[in-house]
């Protein structure tokens, strides 16, 4: 699997940061799918969502919550619940605003220890390395060499499973780990790729609000290694607010570990691998080169450059893979058939396909 990612990054031009080097924190602003300044696209395939929710479940957990009030800023009972479900004591569940604040809180964390240089997946979500730089951290010639980091199982953009021998090289490095399972819950096929015992020592990282389809609502949980030791428990959760999930945060993640919500998940898979298969093959039909993922998500490369502004104001949105490692690569995700018959349709327009000249000049006005 490394040598595809090497593969694909090499095709596109990329390559990885070079050992001992950052960049400006106050560098291009980071950039991510589904609404933008333009409001929230009619055509979204720019997000990791779930296209089957919201879960009727969660939805309706988070639409009662109590908002009224302050959750227990101790979050007790919840925490209580989720050790329960994972079948670990409560001292070991510590709970974030967000995965995205949890990969910030930890390169701070790594930071203050001295932990570093840092790894994480390339092509590879692009949060971990703003972390990394934010903090003056940099990324580590290879996965032994490493201090601590991430790795992501599967990953984004391109939806495949974690290097088995990274993850292994980077565990028996004894460097602190946090493994991003956001994209856990989505996986259609195939198995996790890090054993219960090497998940065990990772700080495991769940934001089950993509799997339930309800990204708007902002939450996520940690599970600490079995190992860890009271101050690096002690240390990571001061580093987090006061309150740093609201009531529909408690809501979802309540809802999240009910059967009713894990079923309903469970369920949407084969829809989601209908609805993707479909996104395949409309995709190889134009040309395009699409990777093969686990996921319902994908990374595809068109014949001719995207004219995504125009895409975009046809009201469909693909999420460009340049800010995660692979220019000239668009992640998309699946979506039910009416939205694809949309993209299809838009792709069917040579100036927005960014088709050759002679052809656009051949297209109606």
């Amino acid at each position: 699997m490394k040598e595809r990612l090497e593969h694909l990054a090499a095709e596109a031009g990329v390559t990885e940061p070079a050992p001992g080097t950052t960049q400006s924190p106050a560098g291009p602003p980071r950039t991510h799918g589904g609404p933008d300044a333009d409001g929230v696209p009619p055509w979204d395939f720019s997000t990791n969502a779930n296209a089957c929710g919201p879960c009727p479940q969660a939805l309706a957990r988070v639409q009662a919550a109590a908002r009224r009030h302050y959750p227990d800023p101790t979050y007790a009972d919840l925490r209580r619940r989720l050790a329960d479900w994972h079948g670990v004591a409560p001292h070991r569940v510590l709970l974030a605003a967000s995965g995205s604040e949890w990969i910030l809180r930890f390169a701070a964390w790594c930071a203050r220890r001295g932990y570093g240089p840092l790894w994480w997946p390339v092509p590879g979500y692009g949060d971990y390395a703003h972390a990394a730089d934010v903090w003056g951290l940099v990324r580590a010639p290879g996965p032994a060499q490493a201090r601590a980091g991430w790795l992501c199982d599967p990953g984004s953009p391109l939806g495949q499973p974690e290097d088995a021998a990274v993850a292994e090289a980077l565990l028996a490095a004894g460097a602190p780990v946090t493994l991003d399972l956001a994209y856990a819950p989505l996986r259609l096929q195939g198995e996790a790729v890090l054993t219960e015992r090497q998940r065990a020592r990772c700080w495991q990282l769940y934001s089950p609000n993509k799997a339930l389809g309800l990204t708007g609502v902002r939450a996520a949980y940690v599970i600490a290694p079995d190992e860890a030791e009271p101050s690096q428990l002690a240390e990571l959760q001061a580093l987090a607010p006061s309150w740093p999930i609201g009531a529909d945060g408690v809501a979802l993640l309540a809802a999240w570990i009910e059967p009713s919500a894990q079923r309903w998940l469970q369920a949407t898979h084969a829809t989601l691998a209908q609805w993707k298969a479909a996104l395949v093959q409309m995709l190889e039909a134009r040309g395009w080169e699409v990777a093969a993922s686990v996921t319902p998500f994908l990374c595809a490369r068109p014949p001719q450059p995207l004219d995504a502004a125009a895409l975009r104001a046809r009201g469909v949105k693909l999420r460009d893979a340049a800010s995660l490692g692979l220019p000239g690569w668009w992640r998309l995700s699946a979506q039910p058939p009416q939205a694809l018959q949309a993209l299809a349709d838009a792709l069917d327009v040579p100036a927005l396909a960014g088709a050759p000249a002679a052809a656009r000049r051949r297209a109606p006005r």
